[in-house]
């Protein structure tokens, strides 16, 4: 199921007009069966109205420093259902990530499946579901539909303990460490 992206710009005297309205259909993963990836929009650098309603152009799934991106994604629970089979190809797989989701697969720890560390500062809201939010040293909240997320560039990992899918709104916003 797509997600319908309304976007408004400018006509050539500047009156706001909506430039598009279309329907944006997530990007599955072989990898994370049951995943879905929103990418709604996102840019390589600083914002700029686009007028034509034309998505910025972007070239990675997590934006480099003065770049964002805007998107849903969806944990699966983590059950034995969504366990790899025996003979899963998983050089396929992450080729396939790196294919659709360009840059992602270099920030995915092997040995720790899903953790994972990036340059951005992301804002998440919860909009069903429940998801645990697991930091690197074991440290763990649960978010409910509702709650927010500030993550600052934070070792972190997504978990679902549930037999329900968690659905997630996502703000990412390239960002420098201080240290």
């Amino acid at each position: 199921m797509g997600v319908r992206r309304v976007v408004t710009g400018h006509d050539n005297e500047g009156k706001a007009i909506f430039a598009s309205d279309e329907i944006v259909e997530p990007t599955t993963l072989s990898l994370l069966p049951g995943a879905e990836f929103f990418q709604l929009w996102g840019a390589d650098e600083i914002p700029t109205f686009p007028d034509d309603g034309s998505r910025p152009p972007h070239t990675t799934y997590f934006p480099p420093l003065g770049g964002y991106r805007f998107g849903i994604f969806t944990v699966q629970p983590d059950t034995e259902s969504s366990m790899m089979p025996e003979n899963f190809d998983i050089e396929a797989a992450i080729a396939e990530v790196e294919e659709k989701l360009p840059g992602m697969a270099e920030h995915l720890e092997t040995d720790n499946p899903g953790m994972h560390t990036t340059d951005t500062v992301d804002y998440e809201f919860v909009i069903s579901g429940e998801v645990v939010l697991e930091l690197d040293d074991g440290a763990e909240v649960t978010l409910k539909p509702g709650d927010t997320v500030v993550q600052n560039g934070t070792r972190h990992a997504w978990r679902n303990r549930t037999n329900e899918p968690a659905v997630l709104v996502v703000v990412l916003i390239g960002a420098k460490r201080s240290s």
